[in-house]
């Protein structure tokens, strides 16, 4: 029985249904581990297939080429270390998310996972059937426990396996991002350690699957909660690990302590890499959007020069009457500041025209919202145009205040294929300006310095579909706006509450009508990254029709 193992974390980027690109990726990992002399190389949860493939586990074809995947993997192996990977299993009409292991040219289930999440963006008790926990795997007389992802939150199974003879953890997980979420994943784990006292391995994936993105920070944990190491978030990075047994028991050696960049980085990291990946797993190697010169599609415009460099975003100016020379000047800063190209198209001739068309329609009604929002949508007709001709996906750049109150046009401003600030409330907005012209980092394709004017920042917000609109014509002030939203949305908290918080109740009751009234826009609206653990789409399901209010 040895008393050292060597172990490769391989915290890496699968794509969902790319089984030949993750099984390439997982090999080169293999050969990474040989080559380094480990023992043993593991990857994260159900990483053959990528994560999340939602309804793709029920088709039996996916299921059938996942598996063969795995055992072509398997078959693939040479002489050198075991290979843990995680996939689903099909057994007798049942489904489980699995994890392999590969020696020896065969494919061992070792871990089926026992506890499904089901909650926030998990349906895991939809698709998968719970499995009983499951015991121990040996690598060189070494006794290994694998809780899979949520397994590792729960009690019960860290103790089963240890009390089945498991002499430390491993962990595959795919765990996505939310702000704060490494918190409260090493409280879970610290607990397990502590309980059980034996190190635990968390390894996690990274990269960006639809609106979901994985942040790694993969960590190993010594006996009493010490911290051995820590992988950087939101990196590829393949690490090999030394795992010991002294006369106190098993420990891990100490080795990279990568640090961990505060939220407001965090959040900007995370919206470059799920826009950099939707974009490249989807086939998209440009992006094009409005930029009106106000705050919002600045900040989208140096997320994407950020993710894909300034000669792969075009900026498009779509002037009307209503235009202030203003934003003209401030949507030119912003593309000279980035480096990427500007276009101007003015829409005053096709709005006359259109106008024109509907006249007699018209006729007798007074003029209102119905016109104001006929230059938001031509200006979406327009881009779209623009995005089928030339190959570029739209972005749209909605803020999460505006989503929430529908403060958006559909099948105007809302049209295009992604919003990188989907999740991302207005007042944030302006602090994620800041912090990106205060910081660069290598990461950034974009330049160093001042991105986003001062002028963008400060000016009062406005849609310029009329003269002299101020948002807060429409709208309470945004530092106003977002509590009560983020009490709403975040904390379910009732009306009586925020009244009770000291908020004007007609106020409340007005955000609380608006958030409802809404929902259909955001049932049609482009995904984004999750950032908060109330993200519109997979954690929050709410009806379209709904005639209930708070009138406690």
């Amino acid at each position: 029985m040895s008393n050292s193992l060597k172990v490769t974390l391989a915290q890496l980027n699968p794509v969902v249904g790319d089984l030949a690109g993750n099984s390439d990726k997982a090999f080169a990992a293999w050969e990474a581990g040989r080559d380094a002399g480990s023992d043993l190389v593991a990857l994260p949860e159900m990483f053959i297939t990528g994560y999340q493939i939602q309804d793709l586990v029920k088709k039996p074809a996916f299921a059938h080429d996942a598996h063969a995947a795995v055992e072509k993997l398997a078959a693939r192996l040479g002489d050198g270390p075991a290979l843990l990977i995680g996939g689903p299993v099909w057994d007798d009409d049942r489904h489980y998310n699995a994890y392999f292991l590969l020696r020896d040219g065969a494919a061992e289930i070792v871990a089926r996972k026992h506890e499904l999440p089901n909650d926030a963006v998990f349906d895991e008790k939809r698709l998968y059937t719970s499995a009983e926990i499951s015991g121990p795997f040996q690598i060189n007389g070494i006794r290994i426990g694998t809780p899979i992802c949520e397994d590792a939150w729960h009690v019960d199974v860290a103790e089963t396996m240890v009390e089945s003879g498991a002499e430390f953890l491993l962990v595959p997980n795919g765990s996505p991002y939310h702000r704060d979420k490494l918190d409260l994943r090493m409280g879970h784990m610290v607990a397990r350690v502590v309980e059980n006292d034996v190190p635990l391995i968390y390894l996690n994936m990274v990269g960006g699957q639809d609106d979901q993105i994985f942040d790694g920070a993969s960590f190993v944990l010594n006996p009493g909660g010490e911290l051995a190491v820590m992988l950087p978030p939101f990196d590829e990075c393949i690490e090999h690990i030394v795992m010991e047994r002294n006369a106190d028991g098993w420990g891990c050696r100490r080795g990279t302590r990568a640090p961990q960049p505060d939220a407001y980085e965090q959040d900007y990291r995370a919206m470059v890499e799920s826009l950099r990946d939707y974009l490249g797993k989807s086939g998209f190697s440009k992006v094009l959007l409005g930029l009106s010169g106000g705050i919002d599609s600045a900040l989208v415009a140096t997320i994407a020069v950020d993710a894909l460099g300034p000669e792969n975003v075009r900026c498009v100016m779509l002037p009307s009457e209503y235009t202030s020379d203003g934003s003209l000047d401030d949507a030119e800063a912003v593309a000279s500041a980035l480096g990427c190209r500007l276009d101007t198209v003015p829409i005053k001739a096709g709005r006359a025209a259109i106008l024109e068309t509907l006249a007699p329609l018209f006729e007798g009604t007074d003029p209102g919202v119905t016109e104001e929002n006929i230059q938001s949508r031509l200006r979406g007709l327009f881009l779209m145009a623009i995005s089928n001709k030339f190959g570029e996906m739209l972005l749209t750049t909605g803020n999460k205040s505006e989503v929430a109150v529908g403060y958006a046009t559909i099948y105007g401003d809302m049209a295009g294929g992604y919003n990188p600030i989907k999740d991302l409330y207005k007042t944030r907005v302006f602090e994620t300006c800041r912090w990106r012209n205060a910081n660069h980092r290598s990461w950034m394709a974009g330049p160093e310095g001042e991105v986003i004017p001062v002028t963008v920042i400060e000016k009062p917000p406005s849609a310029e579909l009329r003269p002299d609109q101020k948002d807060e014509d429409s709208l309470p002030p945004y530092e106003v706006l977002d509590v009560i939203l983020e009490m709403l949305i975040e904390e379910d908290a009732s009306v009586a509450e925020i009244v009770a918080a000291g908020f004007e109740r007609e106020t409340v009751k007005q955000v609380e009508h608006l958030l409802y009234i809404s929902e259909y826009k955001r049932f049609q609206a482009a995904p984004g990254p999750r950032l908060t653990e109330k993200a519109f789409w997979l954690d929050r399901r709410y009806p379209i029709v709904n005639r209930w209010r708070d009138n406690g």
